[in-house]
């Protein structure tokens, strides 16, 4: 795997760690694009939290920003790097997929 690949998959990674980041995600994913103060009226996270965590996750590329009407910026789920993070995983399950299969062929049966 590239190591910008890795990269990419490894701020995905810190960016899924915390749970109100994960909850963040999963309310965008549900409801679509909303405004911090939108997420902080289904979320049980203060507005300045969620800012902060929006920050991180459009850092990670996790979520765009596009200002809309009356100069509000909404937050627009971006699957890239989430599809780069499941590649990264599937590449790490193979590479254990074969040496689990080389120990188990050592072993014998």
């Amino acid at each position: 795997m590239p190591a910008d690949a890795e990269a990419i998959a490894e701020q995905v990674f810190v960016a899924l760690a915390d749970p109100s980041r994960r909850a963040i995600l999963g309310a965008l994913a549900e409801h679509g694009p909303a405004t911090a103060t939108d997420l902080a009226d289904r979320l049980p996270i203060t507005r300045q939290a969620i800012a902060k965590h929006l920050a991180l996750l459009a850092e990670a590329g996790l979520v765009l920003a596009k200002p809309g009407e009356r100069r509000r910026v909404r937050y627009h789920l971006q699957p890239a790097p989430m599809q780069v993070a499941q590649q990264f995983l599937a590449a790490l399950a193979r590479d254990w997929d074969d040496r689990l299969t080389a120990l188990k062929d050592l072993l014998g049966p």
